[in-house]
């Protein structure tokens, strides 16, 4: 399988596969495909399977692609202004993301709901206390608003980041909550908690989460009595 990502801030990746090659989504991702392309909807290894991606913020079915013939091409868009990160999984490095993170990937790519084992972190998260886990091989796409900053924290060294703003991370990062120090802070400052990563491993910073776009557009909303 080939790629490309194209579209700048509104981004797209065209897959290129050869003849029994295949892409699986989650649905509503798929832009285009070329007309050898076989679409095949379930839920990707059963009900609870499917239920379990539904908690984690994705949809109960996923699509799955198949190339019937060779170079054909499909595209899956993001649904947000942002980026489209692409990440090689090898067998051995396993991805943990934000909700919604899933855009599309190899079928050989396993897709899990991912539970932090500290009541702290799943409470005060941001994200929430169900975050999504990639393994196997292949390749996954995975949705980034806004731009992305990438870290590669060393064994042992820290970063604090608003719990919003974590799109994904090694699985060997450790992650936890910690309350921000001062009263004045806490009630005027960037909020009660900040996630606390800790190395080894890498970490994809977003810069401006679909929630904070949001509340941003609240006061341009027009009300009922406009």
């Amino acid at each position: 399988m080939e790629y490309e990502i194209r579209g700048g801030s509104f981004p797209i990746v065209v897959c290129k596969l050869q003849k029994g090659e295949k892409m699986k989504n989650e649905t509503g991702a798929m832009a285009y495909m070329t007309s050898d392309m076989k679409m095949e909807t379930t839920t990707g290894g059963g009900l609870l399977k499917g239920l379990g991606r539904a908690l984690s913020g994705d949809t109960i079915f996923l699509n799955f692609f198949t190339a019937e013939s060779d170079n054909q091409e499909i595209g899956f868009s993001a649904c947000s202004p942002g980026k489209i990160m692409p990440i090689r999984l090898n067998g051995s490095n396993s991805i943990i993301g934000q909700k919604n993170a899933f855009l599309a990937a190899e079928e050989s790519v396993n897709l899990d709901i991912y539970f932090k084992n500290k009541l702290g972190a799943g409470i005060f998260g941001g994200e929430g206390f169900i975050l999504q886990k990639f393994t196997g091989e292949g390749m996954v796409f995975l949705e980034i608003d806004g731009d992305v900053i990438e870290y590669d924290l060393q064994p042992g060294e820290k970063l604090l980041a608003d719990p919003g703003h974590i799109a994904a991370m090694e699985e060997t990062v450790d992650f936890d909550i910690e309350r921000v120090k001062g009263a004045k802070n806490m009630l005027f400052g960037e909020g009660l908690f900040f996630t606390r990563l800790t190395g080894p491993g890498k970490v994809w910073i977003q810069t401006m989460p679909i929630s904070r776009l949001a509340e941003a557009l609240i006061p341009f909303m027009p009300t009922s009595s406009d």
